[in-house]
């Protein structure tokens, strides 16, 4: 049987599945972070002497790419919680990004109104996605 929430997202024809599926984005946020964070670590090439082949790839290139495609994904969850409602969206971000529920946020307005700045969110989301 779907949620209470998911139900409400039919009007803006965001499907269980699709919901699910922007939740799950969310929710890798501080993964990703993370791997930003190891992705920036310094590393080197091991000098053992030994030959690597002939790629012909540029790893420092690759690293940037993947930093630049996790900080667009992280910056877009960002964004988009300002753009559902710019005075409550710290609530709406940890909501989405670390399962924090309404009752345990400092979230300065009603319970109705936050859960339809949340489903704004994920309106706005997944016309982004």
């Amino acid at each position: 049987m779907p949620d209470r929430r998911s139900l409400k997202l039919k009007k803006y024809h965001i499907s269980e599945d699709h919901y699910q599926e922007l939740f799950r984005f969310c929710k890798r946020y501080q993964e990703r972070e993370k791997e930003i964070k190891e992705l920036r670590l310094l590393s080197s090439i091991p000098s053992d002497g030994m030959p690597r082949g002939n790629t012909t790839g540029d790893p420092t290139a690759a690293k940037a790419i993947k930093i630049f495609k996790l900080q667009s994904e992280n910056e877009m969850i960002v964004l988009t919680a300002k753009e559902a409602d710019p005075y409550i969206f710290k609530a709406i971000f940890k909501n989405v990004t670390e399962g924090i529920s309404y009752e345990y946020l400092d979230c300065p307005c009603s319970r109705g109104m936050f859960y339809d700045r949340r489903r704004k969110f994920f309106k706005l989301l997944s016309e982004k996605r």
